[in-house]
């Protein structure tokens, strides 16, 4: 039987991808996709359970869900993904709303869940989260123009602070076959930005032989028609002059790297079983700033990390001036059940919150320094639509990666297609971000 299926997808954009491949099984089942939950007679909501905000507002849309199914808006609720794997007795008992649950193993019996919900069942379905990835299609839910390209699943770092390895698996790479096809049908289709994402993508190939093959993949990639290739989540201890040479090399990469490195404390790094330290760091930012010109780096630290106190913290700040990052996230550190780290002596929460907010402040400085410096030039920007209130064209430079970067607001005397890429010269900020006008 047909039925009205929606989803909401929460987390990131490996969840995101997750997402539109039960979008795809579900389609295929012959059940017709609902845009919003409204007349649906099945919502899946694809949960996040990385940090305490991503598991309350995964929460919220559950109890949100269950608003409209009291109001039979919606007849039925599945929940799947991370906090799903996670906190699956809890969310049965706690949210009794819920009329099924899929773990991160499960998101191909999404279809089969569909039938079994609608015919009164209630699945509760945690197959293997090592098993080898399933290959089928997707539904984008992207923007036309830009399209996300997962090379792998899980992960074997194991940092202390992190759930990710017990959430999702042991690091598997897709085979590259599968990786070029899936790229080839996005290109043909009309992507013009690939983003290339997994947990840690500098480990691509590496659980085949030991060897790295990001360099590989990516010289296959830059044979298509993509106009940008931009690069999620390599971890600093994998790039290789390989990696970089290539990078370097190839146009179509953009000198826009994610490179998440929590803290520069060798201490503290240690202790959350990070590779590397402070001085492979130092070492690294002015090869990367040498062989990419104009290079971008956005990252992520925590403070109130275990075994940092006032003089590592101060260490971090003194970091981040000197290596000068220009998309830098701050968390406070938020212990999680089940990881080393929760058990680990550390400062009082709201002294973490304190510190945030100080490496902020310097990351502010920071931000509108490069801002400042950005003035007169002229990038190519990818316009993505048109802001009534400004009354501006808004879009991104290499510079931006979406829904995480912010804009740059542009000037146009003609009419500008979203997915068009124009020249812009960048002549004033606005609230943080660039703006300029077309030429």
């Amino acid at each position: 039987m047909n039925y009205n299926v929606s989803f909401i997808s929460l987390g990131c954009a490996k969840n995101q991808v997750n997402c539109e491949q039960m979008m795809a099984r579900t389609r295929d089942a012959g059940h017709t996709l609902m845009p919003t939950p409204y007349g649906s007679d099945v919502v899946v909501v694809n949960t996040c359970g990385f940090i305490d905000s991503a598991k309350e507002e995964a929460i919220a849309n559950v109890l949100e869900m269950g608003k409209l199914k009291l109001e039979g808006q919606v007849k039925k609720i599945l929940v799947t993904g991370c906090m799903a794997q996670r906190y699956k007795d809890e969310i049965m008992e706690a949210l009794p709303e819920v009329d099924g649950i899929l773990g991160t193993g499960n998101y191909a019996d999404i279809a089969r869940a569909v039938d079994e919900v609608m015919h009164q069942g209630k699945p509760t379905w945690f197959s293997s989260i090592h098993a080898p990835e399933d290959e089928y299609d997707r539904v984008l839910t992207t923007p036309s123009w830009y399209a996300y390209l997962r090379i792998a699943e899980g992960c074997d770092n194991h940092c202390a602070f992190c759930v990710i390895p017990s959430l999702r698996g042991k690091y598997r790479s897709r085979p590259m076959d599968n990786v070029v096809a899936e790229a080839q049908k996005l290109s043909d289709s009309g992507v013009k930005e690939c983003i290339v994402v997994a947990q840690d993508i500098t480990r691509y190939g590496m659980d085949w032989d030991g060897k790295r093959h990001l360099a590989d993949l990516l010289k296959e990639l830059c044979k298509m028609d993509f106009h940008w290739i931009r690069l999620h989540y390599l971890y600093p201890d994998e790039i290789t002059p390989e990696l970089i040479e290539v990078m370097a090399q190839e146009e179509k990469i953009l000198p826009y790297l994610d490179l998440p490195i929590q803290h520069c404390n060798d201490t503290v790094l240690t202790a959350m079983n990070r590779r590397g330290n402070k001085a492979y760091l130092l070492d690294l930012f002015p090869k990367l700033k040498e062989a990419l010109p104009g290079l971008v780096v956005r990252t992520s630290l925590i403070t109130g990390l275990p075994g940092e106190d006032e003089e590592a913290f101060e260490e971090l700040c003194d970091f981040l001036r000197e290596v000068n990052l220009q998309r830098v996230g701050v968390f406070p550190f938020s212990p999680q059940e089940g990881t080393p780290a929760e058990k680990m002596e550390r400062v009082e929460f709201e002294e973490a919150v304190r510190r945030a907010d100080l490496l902020v402040d310097v990351q502010s400085r920071i931000m509108d320094d490069y801002n400042e410096s950005a003035l007169g030039e002229e990038r190519e920007i990818l316009c993505e639509g048109f802001d009534s209130q400004t009354q501006m064209y808004f879009g991104r430079s290499y510079a931006e990666s979406p829904d995480i970067d912010g804009r740059v607001h542009f000037e146009a005397e003609g009419e500008v297609e979203p997915g068009t890429f124009v020249m812009v010269q960048i002549t004033d900020t606005m609230d943080g971000e660039l703006t300029g006008k077309m030429v």
